[in-house]
């Protein structure tokens, strides 16, 4: 059952509509672009962008996509965190190389998500499930799934071990 704050009212009008208003404003504060110290006119601005943004439709369900990736995005992240920070007693210190590799798999991420949130190329979504149902949904899928991460992991280890340097005692 829906609740007050799942109607139509407020998830195709007030949330968008509150959303690009915050934005903008926020945006033309920090950019003095209209001026320093123009509050009410960047406040008119913000009104007048985010009725007009508000009146397509299009637009509004490609931000309301985008804020549910993003949620999601977060709680991955959050998690992530917490179990890294469990991990390192608490400490979540990422090196040079992690912080860009995160940052190469956001951008993707954001890349895919335009996508996935304009509906563009829904070819090529139609041939991604294609390949996923053939590669994980197929006879015999499962035992090759299977047999690979077995090889995979003994892989791993056997890397893992002649990489460890033995040192004398």
């Amino acid at each position: 059952m829906a609740n007050i704050l799942q109607a139509s009212i407020f998830t195709d009008f007030l949330y968008p509509f509150l959303l690009m208003f915050f934005i903008m404003y926020a945006l033309l504060q920090k950019s003095k672009l209209l001026g320093a110290d123009q509050t009410q006119l960047n406040a008119f601005v913000s009104l007048i962008v985010s009725l007009i943004f508000v009146s397509v439709v299009f637009p509004v369900m490609v931000v309301n996509n985008l804020v549910l990736f993003m949620t999601v995005g977060v709680i991955v992240l959050f998690v992530g965190f917490v179990l890294w920070g469990f991990i390192n007693n608490g400490n979540i210190t990422l090196n040079g190389k992690v912080l860009k590799g995160m940052g190469v798999l956001v951008f993707v991420a954001v890349i895919v998500a335009v996508i996935w949130a304009t509906g563009a190329f829904p070819s090529v979504w139609d041939g991604l499930e294609k390949i996923y149902d053939f590669a994980f949904l197929s006879n015999g899928s499962e035992n090759f799934w299977t047999n690979f991460l077995i090889v995979a992991l003994v892989v791993a280890a056997v890397a893992a071990v002649l990489r460890k340097k033995v040192t004398a005692a």
